[in-house]
C-alpha cells in the first residue's frame, strides 16, 4: 500500500482573479493519481491566499516495479462546476521510504509546477509547494480476494515472511462429462482449460481443443505458509480459437465460465493424496448449469507438524492490520484496485489470462447485492442456530416431563453437580471431548465441492438469477428495474423489522436503570437490593440448586400465562416511540 498524507500547501495562488484582486473563500483541494486510480481530499476554504491545510490521508495499491508515478494536482474551484488547475507535482514512487513496521514517517516538501492554464507570467516555473508525508507500507497484506477465500496472508515485504510450513501439490488430471459451450460445424464442442490460483502464483493449463473429456495430467506445486487458506481452481471455455473466433467477427469474445472449485487446505490430512472428481456448477440466465466434473489429485505435505499447530494460535493477518487497521469500505476499495492491477498484468502474460477470468477467480462481484446469496446466508444462520434450538426444545421437554426417565436423570445429574460444583467444568469438557471422538467416524473423506443446494441456486427464480448476473450499474429497462426495486423494498422491510426488534430489546435492557420509566426503574432497583442481600447471606450453591429445581418443576405446578419477569420486561420503554 502507498499511504500519502497531504498535509498543507504554501505559496499557492489560485486562478480566480477579479481585476487585480484575488477572489476570497475559494475552495481548493488536492488530487492524487496513481495509475488508473485517483483520490481527492476534501475542499479547503482558502481564506489565506498563500496557505492551505488539509491533513488528509489517501491510500493506494501499487505494484513493483513502481513504473507509474504519483501525480499530485492542486485545483481551485473558482466557479461552481468549474475547477482550475493551480499546479501539479510528479512524484516517482521510488523516492518514498518503505516502512516495515509502525513508526514515524518523515514529511517532505515538494514544489508545484504550473500546469494547463498559466497562473502568472508565461515563464513562471514555480506554483507553490506542498507538504506530504508518504511511505510504502510493506507490513500489510494486500488483499486481492475476499477474506473468506483468502489464499495468502503474508505481508508484502519479503523480509517479514516466515518460513514455509508445508508444500501443496496439485495434479490437474482432466475433466469428464463437460457440457458443450459453443457450436462448430453444426455440433457442440468445448475448448477447455483450467486456471489455478494460490497465493501470488497463478497457473494455467493448455487448452484441449474440441473435447468434452479433456486430459491435462499437469502438476503444480506451491509453498504453504498458512494452512487456513484456500486453493481456487476454475474451468473456462476458450472462445478465441480458430473457427469460433472467425464466426464471431467483430463481436467482443469472452471466455465462458464452466465452474469453480475451492479447497480449504486446513480440511486436508497431511501426506494424504486426494483423488476426486469435483462438480462444476455455474449460474446461467436459464438457471443452474452443471457442466461436468473436474478431476484433481491434491496432496498437502507438512515440513513440521509442530509449526503448523502453532499457527492456529497466531493472528491470521500481519500485525499492522490490527495495530493500524483500515476501515472496511476502504479495504473494499483497495481490493478492487489490487484486482485491477492483477488483471492488467495477467492479461499481458503468455498465454494471457483475460480480465473476465481474473474477475471470476477473485470473486469480483462478491460485494454486490444478490437475492439468492441473501437467502443462502439466511438459511446458513438458521442451520447454525438449529443446534441451539434443538437443545432448547430438549430442555423444554425435560422441564415439562415429556419423558419422565430423562427428566429424573437430569434431576440427578443437576443435584450432583450442585452438590459438587468442582465437577461442572470437568464434566463439560469431558462431554465435548467425547462428542469430538464420537464425530470422528463421520469426518469428511474428500474435499468439499460446490454445493448448489446450499447456495440456493437450484430453487431460485430465473428473474433473481438474471438480477444477480446484471451489470452494475444496471442495463435493464425501467419496468424491470421498478419491479426489482419493489421486491428489494419488501425484503429490506422485513430485515428492517427484525433489526428494529433486536434494537428494541437492547434498549429495554438499558432502560432498566435509566429512569425513563421511574416506577419500573424503582421496582428493579429495589429488587436488585433485595437480591444483593439474599445472595450475600445465602450460599451460591443453594441459590443455583433452588433455581434449577424451580425451572425443572412438574407441569402441574406451572401456569400457561407468561411469567412476571417476562411481563415486566415487555413493559419497559424503548426509543422506538420517539422515532418519526
Amino acid at each position: 500500500y502507498l499511504r500519502i498524507n497531504v498535509l498543507e500547501a504554501q505559496d499557492v495562488v489560485t486562478g480566480g482573479f477579479v481585476g487585480d484582486k484575488v477572489r476570497q473563500h475559494v475552495e481548493v483541494f488536492a488530487k492524487v493519481q496513481v495509475g488508473g486510480m485517483m483520490l481527492r481530499t476534501k475542499p479547503c476554504a482558502m481564506r489565506n491566499p498563500t496557505s492551505l491545510a488539509w491533513n488528509e490521508e489517501l491510500v493506494f495499491v501499487v505494484a513493483e516495479p513502481f513504473e507509474d508515478p504519483a501525480v499530485l494536482i492542486v485545483e481551485a474551484r473558482a466557479h461552481p462546476g468549474k475547477d482550475e488547475i493551480v499546479g501539479r507535482a510528479v512524484l516517482p514512487l521510488t523516492i518514498f521510504e518503505k516502512r516495515l513496521e509502525r513508526g514515524a514517517v518523515h514529511s517532505q516538501w515538494f514544489s508545484l509546477e504550473p500546469f494547463g492554464h498559466p497562473l502568472r507570467r508565461p515563464e513562471a516555473t514555480f506554483a507553490g509547494r506542498v507538504h506530504l508525508r508518504a511511505c510504502l507500507e510493506g507490513a500489510y497484506h494486500v488483499m486481492d480476494e475476499p477474506t473468506m477465500y483468502v489464499s495468502d496472508t503474508r505481508p508484502t515485504a519479503r523480509q517479514l515472511w516466515r518460513p514455509p510450513v508445508g508444500v501443496l501439490e496439485v495434479g490437474v488430471l482432466g475433466a469428464q462429462g463437460l457440457t458443450p459451450m459453443k457450436t462448430a460445424d453444426g455440433r457442440g464442442t468445448t475448448d477447455a482449460y483450467c486456471v489455478a490460483k494460490y497465493g501470488q502464483k497463478w497457473v494455467r493449463t493448455r487448452t484441449v481443443v474440441d473435447s468434452c473429456s479433456p486430459r491435462w495430467n499437469e502438476q503444480y506445486t506451491w509453498e504453504v505458509y498458512d494452512p487456513c487458506t484456500v486453493l481456487t481452481l476454475a474451468m473456462f471455455d476458450n472462445c478465441h480459437l480458430g473457427k469460433a473466433n472467425a464466426a464471431a467477427g467483430n463481436a467482443v469474445l469472452r471466455d465462458q465460465v464452466m465452474g469453480k472449485v475451492r479447497i480449504r487446505l486446513s480440511t486436508l490430512e497431511m501426506d494424504k493424496v486426494y483423488t476426486n472428481a469435483h462438480h462444476l456448477v455455474v449460474l446461467h440466465p436459464s438457471g443452474v448449469r452443471k457442466n461436468g466434473e473436474l478431476c484433481l489429485a491434491v496432496r498437502l505435505t507438512s515440513v513440521s507438524l509442530a509449526s503448523v499447530m502453532c499457527l492456529y494460535g497466531k493472528p491470521l493477518l500481519p500485525k499492522m492490520h490490527y495495530v493500524q487497521p483500515f476501515a472496511i469500505p476502504q479495504l473494499d476499495a483497495l481490493r478492487r484496485q489490487a484486482m485491477s492491477i492483477v488483471a492488467a498484468r495477467l492479461s499481458r502474460a503468455e498465454p494471457p489470462l483475460r480480465r473476465e477470468v481474473v474477475e471470476y477467480m477473485l470473486d469480483a462481484g462478491s460485494h454486490l447485492w444478490s437475492m439468492r446469496r441473501s437467502k443462502a446466508n439466511f438459511f446458513r444462520v438458521t442451520a447454525l442456530l438449529s443446534g441451539a434450538a434443538s437443545t432448547a426444545r430438549w430442555l423444554v421437554d425435560v422441564c415439562h416431563w415429556r419423558n419422565p426417565v430423562t427428566t429424573v436423570l437430569v434431576h440427578l445429574l443437576f443435584v450432583t453437580l450442585m452438590c459438587f460444583p468442582e465437577l461442572i467444568l470437568p464434566t463439560m469438557f469431558l462431554y465435548m471431548a467425547l462428542a469430538g471422538l464420537w464425530n470422528y467416524r463421520r469426518r469428511p473423506r474428500r474435499p468439499a465441492s460446490m454445493d448448489a443446494r446450499l447456495s440456493c441456486a437450484e430453487a431460485t427464480h430465473l428473474d433473481e438469477i438474471d438480477e444477480e448476473l446484471d451489470t452494475f450499474p444496471t442495463s435493464k429497462p425501467n419496468d424491470v428495474v421498478r419491479l426489482r426495486y419493489d421486491r428489494l423494498r419488501s425484503v429490506a422491510g422485513r430485515i428492517q423489522t427484525v433489526v428494529g426488534d433486536v434494537a428494541t430489546q437492547g434498549e429495554r435492557v438499558r432502560s432498566l436503570l435509566a429512569w425513563r420509566d421511574p416506577r419500573a426503574t424503582a421496582l428493579f432497583t429495589a429488587l436488585c437490593l433485595v437480591a444483593a442481600v439474599t445472595l450475600y447471606v445465602t450460599p451460591l450453591r443453594v441459590v443455583a440448586l433452588v433455581a434449577g429445581l424451580y425451572a425443572l418443576r412438574h407441569p402441574r405446578f406451572r401456569s400457561r400465562m407468561p411469567s412476571a419477569a417476562g411481563n415486566f420486561f415487555k413493559r419497559l420503554p424503548s426509543r422506538a416511540d420517539t422515532m418519526l
